[in-house]
C-alpha cells in the first residue's frame, strides 16, 4: 500500500519524509520535484519565508539509484536554511484559529512552541515532494493536473468557459494562480487593503486532473472511495475548511434531473457525458471524466494585529503571540492539494493495477484500457 511517513518541525534541522511502495523503475526528476517545492512558495500576499528564507531543493536519501525508483522506500530530506528551533523562546499565548491551545492541552505542553512547530504549514513542503513524485508517475499514464484560485476575498474567477490546458497555462503565469486576469487584478487589490490592516484572507480554489480512467476507487467499502479518499487528503491540508467534489453543495440546491449526467455512446469514444457535475466520481470510483475538486481555505490565524488570547500559565488576558505570517496562501494551499490529489489517485491506481515495477503496471494498465474499449 502507497503511504509516507514525515518528520520534522518549522525551525527544526530539516524535513524528511519517507515514501513506501513506490513502483520500481519510475524516472525521477530532482529539477521537477525542486520546481514544484518553488510552486509552494509563489504567491502574491506571501510573507517574508517565502521570500528567501525558504529556499527548498530535495536530497534522496535511499530507494532511488541513478534518478530512478528501486522499489524500496524512498527517504527524501528537505533542509531548512533558518534552523534555530534551540534558541526560540517560549510561548505561553496561543493564536485563535491555531492548533495551539488544543495542542497544549491535549499534550499536556506549557511551552506552545512544542505544539506550532509542528502543526505548521511548513509541515506541507513535504507533501509537495511526495506529490511531485507521484505526478511524475501519473504522467506515465497520461494523467495531468492543475490547480487555480477560484475567489480570494469574496472576489471571484470566471472560468466556466476556458479549456484545461487553457486555465493550466493561464494559471501558471499568474502569480495569484488565477486563470482570470480581471478578478486577479481585484484579487491583489482586496490583498493589499487588507494587508494595510493587518489583516489575512481566505479563498478558494480548484483541483482537476485530466485523463484518469472510468474505474479508480471502489464502491464495496468506505474506506474505498475515491472521493472519501481524496476529500480527507484535503481535509488534512492546514487551513482547509471544506471539500467539494463537481458541483459541491450546489447540488443540493437542484432538482435531480438538473444535477444528474446523462449517459451517451459512441463507438469511437466509447461511453461519455456531456455534463459533468459529478466531477468525475460517482459511487466512489472514477468515471472517465474529468476528477474536480473544490477546497475552502481560512483566512490565516496568524494577525499582525493579534487577536484576544489567554496565557496558559497566568490565565491572564493578552494579544496572541505573533509569528510570522502571509496575507494569504490561497495559492500555495492550491498547490499542496494539487500534490494530495496525485498521492491519491497513485494509491487508486496502484490498488487497481498492482505491479511491483513500472513495466508491470503499465502491461495491467494496457490491458484493462482494452477491456473498456470492447465492454
Amino acid at each position: 500500500m502507497l503511504r509516507y511517513l514525515s518528520a520534522g518541525e518549522s525551525h527544526g534541522k530539516c524535513l524528511i519524509v519517507i515514501l513506501e511502495a513506490m513502483p520500481a523503475g519510475l524516472p525521477l526528476s530532482i529539477e521537477f520535484i525542486n520546481q514544484e517545492l518553488k510552486k509552494r512558495l509563489s504567491g502574491y500576499g506571501r510573507g517574508p519565508r517565502s521570500k528567501g528564507i525558504e529556499d527548498d531543493k530535495i536530497e534522496f536519501l535511499s530507494g532511488v539509484r541513478k534518478n530512478v525508483t528501486l522499489g524500496s522506500p524512498i527517504a527524501m530530506r528537505i533542509k531548512n536554511r533558518d534552523y534555530k528551533i534551540d534558541v526560540l523562546g517560549e510561548i505561553s499565548k496561543p493564536r485563535p484559529g491555531h492548533a495551539d491551545l488544543a495542542g497544549a492541552l491535549k499534550y499536556n505542553q506549557k511551552d506552545i512552541r512544542n505544539i506550532l512547530e509542528r502543526s505548521s504549514a511548513r509541515e506541507t513542503a513535504v507533501r509537495v515532494a511526495v506529490g511531485a513524485v507521484c505526478k511524475l508517475f501519473l504522467n506515465e499514464f497520461g494523467v495531468d493536473i492543475l490547480s487555480h484560485v477560484v475567489s480570494i476575498g469574496g472576489v471571484e474567477a470566471d472560468t466556466k468557459d476556458l479549456a484545461f490546458s487553457e486555465i493550466k497555462k493561464r494559471a501558471d503565469k499568474s502569480s495569484l494562480r488565477c486563470a482570470d486576469k480581471t478578478a486577479e487584478k481585484l484579487m491583489r487589490r482586496e490583498i493589499d487593503k487588507i494587508k494595510g490592516e493587518k489583516d489575512t484572507l481566505g479563498g478558494t480554489f480548484e483541483i482537476m486532473a485530466k485523463g484518469v480512467p472510468a474505474g479508480i476507487g471502489s464502491h464495496v467499502h468506505y474506506d474505498r472511495k475515491l472521493d472519501g479518499r481524496l476529500a480527507l487528503a484535503l481535509m488534512s491540508i492546514q487551513a482547509i475548511k471544506g471539500v467539494e467534489i463537481g458541483l459541491g453543495f450546489d447540488a443540493a440546491q437542484r432538482a435531480g434531473s438538473d444535477v444528474h449526467d446523462e449517459i451517451y455512446y459512441q463507438k469511437t469514444k466509447g461511453f461519455y457525458h456531456k455534463t459533468n457535475n459529478a466531477g468525475g466520481i460517482e459511487g466512489g470510483m472514477s468515471n472517465g471524466e474529468p476528477i474536480v475538486v473544490r477546497c475552502a481555505m481560512k483566512p490565516i490565524p496568524t494577525l499582525m494585529e493579534p487577536l484576544a488570547s489567554v496565557d496558559i500559565n497566568s490565565k491572564k488576558p493578552f494579544r496572541a503571540q505573533v509569528e510570522r505570517s502571509d496575507t494569504t496562501a490561497v495559492p500555495a494551499a492550491a498547490i499542496v492539494a494539487e500534490s494530495a490529489v496525485s498521492f491519491e489517485l497513485v494509491k487508486g491506481y496502484l490498488d487497481k493495477f498492482g505491479g511491483d515495477s513500472m513495466d508491470e503496471l503499465k502491461r495491467n494498465f494496457k490491458g484493462y484500457i482494452g477491456q473498456i474499449k470492447k465492454f
